[in-house]
């Protein structure tokens, strides 16, 4: 008999302004790290209105971590220190590895509408100075599992055998974006160790299994343990992203953009900021 996971928290996040003023929602951040372990921090963003992200991320720095960029709608451009120019576009993904240092810029283009997220995960304390990379992921390159009352498309991890588009070189993560088709339920198997959260794109469903709640876009669920997870939906379809990972349980000293394992690590991360001797 499975054990289905149950809610543990809902989020439903906290409207913020970050960047040169795009307005997002924060759903996981610095006062979340022991729930949502290695994950960080989540950001969604939904906007029709240009004058709401047109400003962009322009150039800043990252260390010790790894982030995840998934675009529904919209376009976002991308620069960095390393040399990489790219548009992240409808459907497609961006993996950057920050490692020991690097400095990049995000910035979204006029569209109907910018629609998407970025997730951060931690890097473990023997990774957090690892070479810097860029690994843009372009949707035809994600797989996509049609089946009878879902589709799935794995940015990275694996569903029922099938690899994602990429693996991840240091927290083996999952994050598959899910659509459940109306009326229909929903099952996936997980590790029970690792931490599992959703954030609901579109639409609302049942979640949980002892205690099944309905839940609409725009919260984020976070389960807690359990060798499966459950979802029912009523007579609309929900799309959501799912996330999981285990967790590292190593101390974590954040300061904005850096994010290592001691206050001292810290400093000198903003030292070398002040100095010009940050990248490696």
């Amino acid at each position: 008999m499975k054990n289905y996971r149950n809610i543990k928290r809902l989020v439903n996040g906290t409207p913020a302004i970050d960047g040169a003023g795009v307005h997002l929602v924060r759903l996981v951040g610095n006062n979340d790290v022991k729930d949502f372990d290695p994950f960080l921090l989540f950001d969604a963003f939904d906007a029709s209105d240009p004058a709401t992200y047109m400003k962009g991320f322009p150039w800043h720095p990252h260390r010790g971590i790894e982030t995840v960029t998934y675009l529904i709608k919209g376009q976002i451009e991308h620069g960095d220190n390393l040399g990489n120019v790219d548009m992240i576009r409808e459907g497609d993904c961006q993996w950057m590895t920050a490692g020991s240092g690097i400095i990049h810029q995000e910035m979204p283009q006029m569209a109907d509408r910018l629609l998407g997220g970025q997730l951060w995960i931690n890097l473990p304390a023997k990774h957090k100075m690892t070479k810097p990379q860029y690994k843009p992921i372009i949707q035809s390159e994600i797989p996509v599992v049609e089946e009878t009352n879902a589709t799935i498309r794995i940015l990275t991890g694996e569903y029922k055998s099938t690899p994602g588009a990429t693996q991840g070189d240091f927290v083996k993560a999952s994050y598959l974006d899910i659509t459940v088709h109306p009326d229909s339920e929903w099952e996936m198997d997980t590790d029970p160790s690792h931490t599992l959260f959703i954030y609901i794109v579109e639409g609302k469903a049942g979640f949980g299994h002892d205690y099944p709640r309905t839940i609409s876009s725009k919260n984020v669920v976070l389960f807690a343990e359990g060798d499966a997870i459950k979802v029912k939906t009523t007579e609309k379809e929900v799309r959501f992203l799912l996330m999981s990972g285990k967790p590292l349980r190593e101390p974590i000293a954040w300061g904005g953009p850096i994010v290592m394992n001691t206050r001292e690590e810290l400093m000198t991360a903003f030292d070398e900021l002040d100095t010009n001797t940050f990248i490696k």
